[in-house]
């Protein structure tokens, strides 16, 4: 009987030590993940297995169907899909921002070409010529 403890035990300890390190702590990841697909809701923005960013317009049982880009394009993709929530509904307010953060963001100024640049200085010094030439003559008259 002593034989087979000593033959039989240190499996047995590998096996639960396997289970410990490998299997249980898996399986906790893969039911968070599980709950995270599960509590998908319309407004959260997303990010896919294969790097794809949008947000979710419409839930179906298995599916989403998703916004993505300034065309908002949308298409259906399957749950299991998706990768990771980055901006839940839950967490924002009105029209979208955070409801904790109240913070102004400047808009971004759009980069133009050098030929832009130039026509643009051009067409906004014409109106200060005009007016100046048209004062002129107002005086001399």
């Amino acid at each position: 009987m002593e034989a087979f403890i000593s033959t039989f035990l240190p499996f047995v300890v590998l096996l639960v030590a396997m289970w410990l390190l490998l299997i249980r702590p898996q399986k906790k990841k893969e039911k968070e993940i599980n709950n995270m697909r599960n509590s998908l809701k319309v407004g959260d923005e997303i990010i896919t297995i294969g790097g794809i960013c949008g947000k979710i317009v419409k839930v179906k049982d298995e599916s989403i169907v998703i916004q993505v880009g300034a065309e908002r394009v949308k298409f259906e993709m399957m749950k299991w899909s998706v990768s990771k929530v980055v901006k839940s509904e839950a967490n924002t307010g009105k029209k979208g921002r955070p409801a904790v953060a109240e913070e102004k963001e400047e808009p971004a100024k759009k980069a133009l070409p050098k030929k832009l640049k130039k026509e643009e200085a051009v067409v906004e010094e014409a109106p200060e010529a005009v007016a100046t030439e048209e004062a002129s003559e107002t005086t001399e008259a």
